[in-house]
């Protein structure tokens, strides 16, 4: 349970795997992205769950061919030692063609254990 209020951190302040797999993603290099997480990790993303490395390595190479888009990193948060919120700026050809969305991270030792993607 999450009893503290999030604080706002400047972008580079965001832990090193969260840079990495941002990177990775932005890139749609998704044999790098899928190491920032854990084996057991969990994704949740547009209402749909992804459980282990290779649904979300399924989850990563079909969400970098869906839409064409621009993403930029506009906030980011700390909750605690391993929660952080990063949100982005997205403009695209997808439905609505422009979005922010919160990318939620639980982080287990050095790696990713949980990330929930939402506006």
């Amino acid at each position: 349970m999450h009893q503290n209020q999030p604080l706002t951190i400047a972008p580079e302040a965001l832990p090193e795997v969260i840079t990495r797999y941002l990177k990775a993603h932005r890139a749609h290099d998704t044999a790098a992205a899928v190491t920032s997480f854990t084996g057991d990790a969990t994704v949740i993303d547009d209402g749909r769950t992804y459980q282990g490395v290779a649904a979300i390595e399924g989850w990563l190479n079909h969400s970098a061919t869906e839409f064409t888009y621009t993403i930029e990193l506009t906030d980011a948060q700390q909750t605690d030692a391993t929660h952080y919120v990063a949100v982005h700026h997205l403009e695209g050809d997808f439905p609505g063609g422009t979005i922010d969305l919160r990318y939620q991270f639980s982080l287990r030792g050095d790696l990713i254990e949980r990330l929930v993607i939402e506006p």
